[in-house]
């Protein structure tokens, strides 16, 4: 009972915070939870775990676009290669 009100309490946090800087975190706190009661009722440590490493993975998504933009611009059009 214990876990399940501190997953919402932590997910009432991260609602509270910015749209961007949440971004990926609930879903990771959710699974991290769940994860980590199952794991021997580590709910809470799991979540935090799960906020971190969804955090980490949405930033590394937005950095890929907008560096997937710029490479793009590089290359001739497909047919019309440099001689």
């Amino acid at each position: 009972m214990k876990t399940i009100v501190t997953l919402l309490a932590v997910a009432a946090f991260a609602l509270a915070a910015n749209a961007a800087d949440a971004k990926g975190c609930l879903k990771g706190a959710v699974v991290g939870g769940v994860a980590g009661h199952y794991a021997g009722h580590h709910g809470v440590l799991g979540a935090i775990a799960g906020c971190a490493y969804g955090r980490h993975h949405a930033k590394e998504q937005a950095r890929q676009q907008q560096d997937a933009p710029a490479a793009q611009q590089n290359q001739p059009p497909a047919g019309q290669e440099k001689l």
